[in-house]
Formats: structure tokens, sequence, C-alpha cells
């Protein structure tokens, strides 16, 4: 069993946030949902039967999503970071998580619940530690250029330095 479970804060979606990211990553399973009785609805302003707690795994790792209220927002000092080996595994997940193009940024991105995700090609650490200080300069130019990482585009600003 992990000790580090991740708790997200949502705001009467929990459940349909495990859901979508199953559609999203295939990779999440449910665990289980607690739900609200009559006296936690009321004292929670949410639905009788709504999910309070929404356990599942991503990629193995556990998460807790909590319907608590509109009191906290998510924000991107806290993201999470989706290792691409392919463009196709990055425009797959971007076109499928991106809800918001104006907060956009060097592979970050917000999806439709507020979260914060950086789907990143796994290639990146490599061309950033392994070449010239020229070559890592490049890189990052080029990086600092796109909204959705383009590992061709990543590639070529190495190979060009």
């Amino acid at each position: 069993m992990s000790k580090l479970t991740t708790f997200l804060w949502f705001n009467g979606q929990a459940e349909e946030a495990a859901n979508y990211y199953k559609e999203v990553f295939g990779a999440v399973e449910i665990q289980d949902i607690a739900r609200f009785g009559k006296e936690a609805a009321e004292m929670g302003g949410m639905p009788e039967g709504s999910a309070m707690m929404v356990n599942f795994t991503l990629f193995g790792q556990p998460f807790v999503g909590l319907n608590g209220g509109p009191q906290y927002r998510f924000n991107p000092a806290i993201s999470f970071f989706i290792s691409c080996e392919t463009q196709a595994e990055i425009d797959r997940y971007w076109e499928m998580l991106s809800a918001d193009p104006e907060q956009e940024q060097c592979g970050w991105l917000v999806d439709k619940f507020g979260v914060s995700w950086q789907i990143v090609p796994a290639l990146l650490g490599q061309l950033m530690s392994s070449g010239t200080g020229q070559q890592s300069e490049a890189v990052s130019h080029a990086l600092l250029q796109m909204k959705k990482l383009d590992i061709a585009g990543l590639q070529a600003a190495f190979d060009g330095a």
C-alpha cells in the first residue's frame, strides 16, 4: 500500500473527474465511492446520494477526489507530469485534456476541472542534459516558444545548436 495519496478537492465533480480521467488515460481504476447521506449532504451543501469521496488509482498511483465545495480551487503551483514516448501520445493527451488555451505554455495545460498537467516528451530530460550548454540552451529556447511540446522541434533545436 502506498504511503502517499494525492487528495484532490473538487466542487461537486469528483466522480465525473475520475470517470473522465479513465476515458483519457485508460489506466484508471475506480476503487470505491462514498456517497453523501442526508445529514452530510445538508451540511456540505451537496445533493443526497452524490459522491462525497472517490478513491481511484491513476497509473497505479492512489488518488482521492473529495467533493468539498467551492472554497478551494486548483492552481498551476501543483501539476501532474505525464511523460510521453511519441508525438501521437502528446497530441492525444493534449486534445483530450486542454480546456483553456489561454493558460497553455511550455507543455503545461489546464483541464476542464482546473487541474494542471504537464504533457512532456520522455526525451526532453535527455535533450536538456546530454549535450553541450549551447544545445541545452537551444532546446530551452525552443520549448519556451511552444504551447504543446513538439518532439521534432525540440530535437531540431538540439541538433542545430
